[in-house]
This record gives structure tokens, sequence and C-alpha cells, in this order.
């Protein structure tokens, strides 16, 4: 890829203010086929800062999946957040990665569920990233994997499980990343049928730092309960979690609240290090916002998730770590 055609992308994708834009008129980003899965090509879009020095100073990355049970959704769901961090200073890609039909997932051993595939894809994903670290002027060892719902527990399994990896994957490029922006990630107490894709079984210290943002009415709230805990038992406790009140699943996807969780997530990234500055976007005017949980009121009422609005009474009594780069 020549210097020259990165700059035309990166100028051509921030011609847009990411303030102006709504979700679904976000442009597509310098598109590529990281590789193919069962023949099927599988697609990365990358987005770049404004006036992108490709022989400067790298910038950190951005890797986000998207959701969709682990049977559908398209990398479409994170452009528009790809298109905002890049014009913070981020080199962003939004991934597509292999799903199985119906059909396919029953003839699965009975020990195997159809997201091992998706994993194996999103393994794939941070290594061919890390591996163009060089030609999109990234620093491959500061880069933030996330996503949301089934996304978000694929982008932890890909950077934590040492299993399910594809034989095709250049050797000598790991996995592993730097902090996880985690959009209600759906951890699964089925899981346990499946080791490979039990995330309890894979998670360990050090987890990098993590901001998890939910709507107190999730029924996946339960699931990160058993993930918080198995990290707290670890030590672990470089995490930030986010509850929006009255609000379920998926529901960064939507306005007010996508532009809601781009800013925290933006203030986590400044915390952490990796951006500087104010975020661009402005809350919403109607007023929603983002409560910090207190890890005291999350162990007492996250069992319950209709009840997490008590969170807005409590000051953040989690700890939120800054790891010196």
């Amino acid at each position: 890829m020549k210097t020259t055609v990165s700059f035309l992308f990166a100028a051509i994708l921030l011609l847009a203010d990411p303030a102006a834009l709504h979700a679904a008129d976000s442009p597509s980003g310098q598109r590529h086929i990281y590789k193919y899965s069962a023949g099927q090509p599988q697609e990365i879009e990358v987005y770049f800062p404004p006036n992108h020095n490709l022989s400067g100073a790298k910038a950190p990355g951005l890797i986000l999946f998207h959701g969709g049970s682990w049977n559908g959704g398209d990398l479409e769901q994170f452009r528009y957040a790809c298109h905002y961090f890049a014009s913070r200073g981020l080199v962003a890609a939004t991934v597509n990665y292999r799903t199985l039909s119906k059909e396919e997932a029953a003839e699965l051993p009975v020990i195997e569920t159809r997201k091992r595939v998706c994993i194996t894809d999103a393994k794939s994903a941070i290594r061919w990233f890390k591996q163009h670290a060089d030609e999109f002027g990234m620093d491959p060892g500061r880069i933030i994997a996330g996503g949301g719902s089934a996304g978000g527990h694929v982008s932890v399994l890909a950077s934590m499980n040492p299993g399910l990896n594809d034989s095709s994957d250049p050797d000598g490029i790991d996995t592993s990343v730097a902090a996880y922006l985690l959009f209600n990630p759906a951890f699964m107490q089925t899981d346990v049928r499946d080791d490979e894709v039990n995330v309890l079984l894979h998670i360990k210290a050090p987890f990098a730092p993590a901001l998890v943002m939910f709507g107190d009415k999730d029924p996946f709230l339960r699931g990160w309960k058993m993930v918080s805990d198995k990290l707290a038992s670890t030590g672990n406790r470089c995490i930030e979690l986010q509850i929006a009140e009255g609000q379920g699943h998926s529901f960064y996807a939507n306005e007010p609240w996508c532009g809601v969780t781009l800013i925290a997530a933006d203030r986590f990234l400044v915390k952490q290090g990796f951006l500087e500055g104010e975020p661009t976007l402005a809350m919403p005017v109607t007023g929603e916002t983002l409560v910090p949980a207190t890890s005291a009121e999350h162990e007492k009422n996250i069992s319950q998730p209709l009840l997490l609005g008590k969170y807005k009474h409590q000051a953040s009594g989690v700890v939120l770590c800054r790891i010196e780069r």
C-alpha cells in the first residue's frame, strides 16, 4: 500500500464532521480482505486520523467486532465509531467474521458451538491488523479491541484464548491487546458446554483495562457478573462498568446512546493514555448519560438488573488503572 493512497483515503474519510454524522451515514473505510473462511472473503475496513503521517509517531489502533448472536451482523455496525475515533487520532478498524448457517451449526459435535469460527476469524483479523501496523502508521503494541454483544465476547476470546488458531495465520504475531471497549458483551452460562468459547476458562491476570457498558435491563448483565467475579478473584480491578438506566440490550446502537457511549469510550481512552483532549461529540440535551457503577452495588444487585438504577446515587468505586507505555 502506497503512502499517498493512505493519505488520500484518510482525507476522504475525514471530510465529514463526525459530530454531524448519523451512524447510518458513516462512510466506508479503506477495505481489505484479511482472509478467506470456507472460501468466503472476510473484510476489514480501516480508518485513518486526519493528516496521518505514516513515517511519524505511531498511532494507537482500535479493532471492533460487530454483534449478531454469532450468526449474523456486519461491519457496518461500527463504521460510525471507527470514523469518530479516527478523527480523534486512532487507526480504527471494523471487521467481518465467518458465521455458520443453522444447517452447518447442526452438524457440529455436541461439545462444540457455532461461536468457534467467529473467534478463529477474529484472531486472524487481529494478527492481520498487527502485521500491517507499519503500513498503517500504527503501534501494534497499543491496540484496543472490543465489540458489541456477541462481538464483545468474540473480542475477549480472540485476545485471550491460546487456541482456535487458523494454521494459515502468520507465525510470531500474538493476539494480545492493550485495552477493551465492550458494549454489552454477551457472556453466557451456556458456554460451559464448549471449553474453547467459555470466557471463564480463559480470562486471567493481567486483563487489559476495560470499559464495559450495559443497559440496566439487559439480561446479559448476569453473564457479566460471572466474568467480573472471575476477574476479581485474580486481583484485577482495571475495569470501569457504566450503566444506562432504563435501557436493554444493544442500547448503544441507537441515538442518543450511540453518541453517549462513544463519549464515555473517548474519556476512558484519554484516561488510559491512548487519546488526548476532550471528546468532539456533545452530550444530548435531553440528559441521557451513563452512570458509573460501584463495585459494592454491582456485587449486591447485578443478579437483579432492574434494580441497577440505584447506581445514580453512588460515587464510582471502581478502580481505573492506567498503564504506562
